[in-house]
């Protein structure tokens, strides 16, 4: 099992989610968060400054079966590239173990639903 846990433009979260229930991702996890890059600028509005060194991005934690990092890798890849500096970046963690608490099952059984294993 594997944990990927992507960054990517708060923009592109609808385009991702749609590309990994295409894949068959059926769960993952996401929150707002802000993180400092390599841009370093300031943006006027109506006269005023804005610092755009703290970049507002969306945060995923996806756990897989080992056999569809792949294709959650690829969902992202395509569903998320703009080409610009800040499109985000995709780790590759392994997991040693999981347990469903609701029944007790663990490892790759406790990641999906019966009947439904790919």
């Amino acid at each position: 099992m594997k944990k990927v846990e992507v960054i990517i433009r708060k923009t592109k979260f609808d385009e991702v989610k749609d590309a990994l229930r295409d894949a068959g991702i059926e769960f993952f996890s996401f929150w707002d968060v802000r993180g400092v890059g390599q841009a370093r600028e300031g943006r006027v509005y109506r006269g005023i400054v804005y610092d755009t060194s703290s970049i507002e991005r969306t945060k995923l934690s996806i756990i897989v079966r080992d056999k569809n990092v792949d294709k959650t890798v690829n969902a992202i890849l395509d569903s998320a590239r703009t080409g610009e500096i800040g499109d985000g970046k995709i780790f590759i963690i392994p997991i040693e173990e999981s347990y469903r608490i609701r029944t007790g099952e663990k490892g790759d059984e406790s990641l999906y639903i019966k009947g439904k294993e790919d």
